[in-house]
């Protein structure tokens, strides 16, 4: 059985300057993102695609079946629809030519964050979830993860003294 994602939320707004914190899942939940092959290419286009539609990230994980994300609007013309449309539709093409299989599920999930502290745990649970997960023993030691803004040492501080 194929469940549908989530939509977004009705009557509400996904331009301007905003926090959002999304997950995006491989179709059937494969494990591509264990290949930094795959990673490495599918990152590059996260960070430009961000760029050209006013996004920062703050944080990311990449875990082995889906991607977590801090993205926030830097602009009032930011839009999160057509830049998550953009990254997955360019990513899910080159990914479909390069290995004859979908990349991505349909969909995502997203939470509009209202406050910094949310922002705080948000980026404490995108950067420790490779650690709860068991794939490394700290956050300095994942490699596929970090952020478009901060350096990694700057970012796990933030997190331990938050």
């Amino acid at each position: 059985m194929h469940l549908r994602r989530p939509g977004r939320l009705p009557n509400v707004s996904y331009v301007g300057i905003q926090r959002y914190f999304l997950t995006l899942c491989t179709a059937e939940r494969k494990t591509w993102f264990t290949n930094p092959a795959i990673v490495e290419p599918v990152l590059s286009q996260l960070l430009q695609f961000a760029s050209d539609h006013r996004f920062a990230i703050p944080a990311y994980v990449f875990m082995p079946d889906h991607l977590h994300l801090l993205a926030e609007g830097t602009s009032l013309t930011s839009n999160l629809e057509r830049f998550v449309g953009t990254f997955k539709q360019r990513t899910g093409f080159w990914f479909s030519r390069e290995h004859k299989v979908r990349l991505w599920q349909d969909g995502y999930y997203d939470r509009i964050l209202r406050n910094d502290e949310a922002t705080l745990t948000v980026v404490r649970y995108i950067l420790e979830n490779p650690v709860r997960a068991k794939f490394a023993d700290s956050i300095l030691t994942y490699p596929y993860l970090g952020s478009d803004q901060y350096a990694l040492a700057d970012l796990v501080d933030a997190v331990s003294q938050g």
